[in-house]
């Protein structure tokens, strides 16, 4: 892992990309969706959540597609490294829809006690991702700060790598 001697302007753009997706997981997926599945009166407003959700990720994987052209090279790779989470992200999303759609179907649309637990296996794998993304966003977030980024990542973005920091 390199550090690049970046000033606060850069660390502070290149922070935002976590940033937001750290605020799709935690504020959208956490809070909210417990809130509004534990309050009965707004039981309702669940599909806030994915619309949310979708609309934060879409705008990710635009701004990391913008961000090739117009950010500096080290904002440039923490865009791309948070537009690749949101693409894990959606795919995850997309299988949970899927598996729900599923169970739904097979039940010809009674849903019976025993189908709800079928949901609930259905969506561990996307708390698990939630959770792992949280921490590997964190870590990002930690690493934009203080200008370090994974070799892996200043491999595949090389074009105009900055020379790293003396140590």
């Amino acid at each position: 892992m390199n550090q690049y001697a970046i000033s606060e302007d850069i660390a502070k753009a290149a922070k935002w990309p976590h940033e937001l997706f750290l605020i799709n997981l935690i504020f959208n997926h956490v809070l909210l969706f417990v809130a509004f599945l534990s309050a009965s009166s707004l039981q309702k407003l669940v599909f806030i959540v994915p619309v949310v959700s979708f609309a934060i990720l879409g705008y990710s994987l635009w701004r990391a597609r913008k961000s090739l052209q117009v950010d500096p090279w080290f904002v440039k790779c923490h865009w791309q490294l948070a537009a690749r989470r949101s693409r894990t992200f959606i795919i995850m999303l997309s299988i949970m829809v899927v598996v729900m759609v599923g169970i739904y179907l097979i039940s010809g649309g009674n849903m019976r006690p025993q189908h709800w637990a079928f949901f609930g296996v259905g969506i561990m794998p996307t708390l698990i991702t939630v959770l792992a993304l949280i921490v590997m966003e964190s870590d990002a977030l930690h690493l934009a700060r203080f200008g370090k980024m994974p070799d892996w990542l200043v491999q595949r973005y090389p074009d105009g790598a900055l020379p790293p920091a003396a140590e």
